[in-house]
């Protein structure tokens, strides 16, 4: 028996499969918690691959993990916030009525705007995007190559801040940090020395100083006070026993004392003292690590492998918690101590803070 193909939309199947393939290969690169009155979590914002900034309530989505088969939500609010792949957001500021959602991505920007604005709109769904105007809008330099000729705008792959100092830091892929003025918009310093594109990036605001991380296999210590010089190079392919399983260095994380820095390299996962310039652990992964935190005295770690690790300081595992991600890029935690771990497929987990599954949830793409 065949179908009646009368009604047959050729244009609406071939869309609704772009459609579907757009939905399975939605990356979520970066997961950040909101300042907020309230102790309890209730709201996740989403750095994505198609280039939005999307919030969604915690309370509105169904409890329980799956990674097959996890719901499809819709964001309560949706920003298109770049040209390509939105690879970081932050908060700048700490109360929530002040402060700034900001984000970087592949077009080589860095835009910030009234995170309150954002919440409250009373926009519909339908027609949010680009109904909010940024007031932080910055453009990394293009270099200049023979005859004249201006090199391709570098993107930015992740950010860090220091609100104290009206300051806003990024990795970009020309190679180089910037230290970036909030109030004037333009660039205070670039810290030049790495060999190839930065993957990301720390302020270390109590010592003055940046930390980056780049695709040469290193992560570099500046001084903000030392007109932008190198003062100190982390070599994650030093240790010979590594080198198989180091490459660069995609993610690093420093403790609330700042004192202690994990470093993420490959398949290798490295502690080190900053105080006394010594690596104090480094352990071997089956995966190789794409984003890493402390939590407390603990450091928490995802990457190409659904589980979330649990380390010590010295380098014991504590525990190993599925994720629905097959590969996650980002993993971030709540004052409470949920986390949360976005990544590939669109998927987001929410762990509470005694490693039991929250919810699970797919990104609806917009």
């Amino acid at each position: 028996m065949y179908g009646d193909a009368t009604n047959w939309n050729e244009d609406a199947y071939k869309e609704s499969i772009l459609k579907d393939q757009e939905i399975q290969t939605l990356t979520v690169f970066r997961t950040a918690w909101p300042p907020s009155s309230n102790p309890n979590p209730n709201t996740i914002v989403l750095a994505s691959s198609d280039g939005s900034l999307t919030s969604y309530s915690i309370s509105e989505i169904p409890l329980g993990f799956s990674d097959l088969r996890a719901p499809q939500v819709k964001p309560n609010a949706f920003l298109q916030g770049h040209d390509g792949p939105a690879y970081d957001v932050k908060f700048y500021g700490n109360a929530e009525e002040d402060a700034l959602l900001l984000s970087c991505g592949d077009d080589g920007r860095i835009r910030g705007w009234r995170w309150e604005e954002f919440m409250q709109s009373q926009v519909p769904g339908a027609l949010q995007g680009n109904h909010i105007k940024p007031i932080v809008d910055l453009v990394n330099p293009q270099h200049k190559g023979p005859w004249g000729s201006l090199s391709p705008i570098p993107e930015n792959n992740a950010i860090a801040v220091d609100t104290q100092g009206g300051s806003i830091f990024s990795a970009a892929g020309d190679s180089c940090a910037y230290w970036w003025d909030v109030e004037t918009c333009k660039i205070k310093m670039c810290f030049k020395g790495h060999l190839d594109y930065l993957h990301c990036i720390v302020a270390r605001n109590s010592a003055n100083q940046i930390i980056t991380g780049s695709e040469d296999g290193s992560a570099r210590l500046w001084g903000k006070m030392q007109s932008g010089k190198c003062i100190r190079v982390i070599d994650s392919l030093k240790d010979e026993k590594f080198k198989v399983l180091s490459s660069s260095v995609s993610c690093i994380a420093l403790d609330a004392s700042e004192s202690w820095l994990a470093c993420g390299s490959g398949r290798s996962l490295s502690v080190w003292n900053l105080s006394a310039s010594e690596c104090v652990s480094r352990m071997c992964t089956r995966a190789s690590i794409q984003d890493v935190i402390f939590s407390d005295n603990q450091i928490l770690a995802v990457g190409a492998e659904p589980v979330m690790s649990r380390f010590d300081i010295n380098g014991a595992v504590l525990s190993q918690i599925p994720s629905a991600p097959q590969s996650a890029f980002s993993v971030s935690v709540h004052p409470s101590g949920v986390t949360a771990v976005g990544g590939y497929g669109g998927l987001v987990d929410i762990i509470s803070q005694f490693g039991s599954h929250y919810c699970t949830f797919r990104c609806q793409c917009i």
